[in-house]
């Protein structure tokens, strides 16, 4: 069984320790200083709080979770004894560069070292180390220990091995692991997220509809069906002949910008940044806050339990 490091220990670092150790994996997690590591640890612990009340996790397993997890503040005793290491790091490309070549120089040629980078390009992130038959990307979905897909993407120098041995791994945490045939911004799922965003954004802005009512024409429709049926699927559902004529005329209409809409870029300008600045589109004040959040884990938790046959 590998014995996971997971570099970092923010949003998705402790998110996917706590992932790891739920399936039976030991994990060390790093972080940069103490307040980091109580965040995280705190962050962990909140969660399982959460998957104990939601029937998810007896509570007599609790603590057998949370032993698999140790923290440390030195990268080099995080992954002293890893066979899998996850860098979960701010998305810049020379801290990771820089990262990266350290860990190639200080873990024995058989660890894996993986990036949960969407953004970056993992070619580039491999630049300067001496083993690139041993990286891969395996992009985790905020939250990861809810959220079943992992985006899995390997060089040309990548070794099979190493891809099977990331795909064992993840099958074993319960995950889902699609592969990325070519590296490409934004990998898979990225790329629908913000194709549907831009189109959401253009009718906002040529005022076809309010926020609240764009949002909902998503939520009460083709939000129903993405859970069983996905856009490729739903098109053969629907019909071929019938999504090619509709494609004929309307892919023509469609938003093809190439940059933020001013909408946004207006509001980042203002500091509105969403939820964590408490205002962006929407009032994000708490009582809408702790709606909006509450009421997407309970989904995510459904969805997991069904996943997992649990009644």
């Amino acid at each position: 069984m590998e014995k996971l490091a997971i570099i970092g220990s923010g949003t998705m670092g402790h998110s996917i320790a706590l992932s790891a150790a739920w399936s039976g994996l030991s994990v060390k997690m790093y972080g940069l200083d103490d307040l980091d590591l109580s965040n995280g640890l705190l962050g962990i612990q909140q969660k399982i709080s959460i998957l104990i009340e939601n029937g998810l996790l007896p509570s007599s397993q609790s603590d057998q979770v949370l032993s698999r997890i140790s923290l440390t503040k030195s990268k080099e005793e995080a992954v002293s004894e890893a066979t899998f290491v996850i860098e979960c790091i701010p998305e810049d490309l020379g801290l990771k560069q820089e990262l990266f070549k350290y860990l190639d120089e200080i873990c024995s040629p058989d660890v894996i070292l993986a990036s949960n980078t969407s953004g970056l390009s993992l070619s580039k992130m491999l630049a300067d180390t001496k083993h690139p038959e041993r990286f891969v990307l395996t992009h985790f979905w905020n939250p990861a220990h809810l959220i079943p897909l992992v985006e899995v993407l390997r060089t040309s120098l990548t070794a099979s091995s190493v891809f099977k041995r990331t795909i064992d791994l993840l099958n074993l945490m319960g995950k889902k692991p699609v592969e990325v045939k070519k590296e490409v911004p934004g990998l898979i799922g990225n790329r629908l997220q913000f194709a549907l965003l831009r189109e959401a954004l253009s009718l906002l802005e040529e005022g076809v509809a309010s926020k609240e009512d764009i949002d909902a024409a998503v939520i009460y429709s083709i939000g129903r069906r993405l859970p069983v049926t996905g856009p490729i699927a739903s098109a053969d559902m629907g019909g071929l002949d019938v999504f090619a004529a509709i494609s004929d005329y309307l892919f023509k209409d469609l938003s093809n910008a190439d940059r933020a809409f001013s909408s946004m870029r207006s509001l980042v300008e203002q500091k509105k940044m969403g939820l964590k600045s408490s205002e962006g589109f929407y009032l994000w004040d708490k009582k809408f806050s702790d709606e909006m959040t509450g009421s997407r884990e309970k989904e995510l938790i459904r969805q997991l339990k069904q996943d997992r046959g649990i009644e």
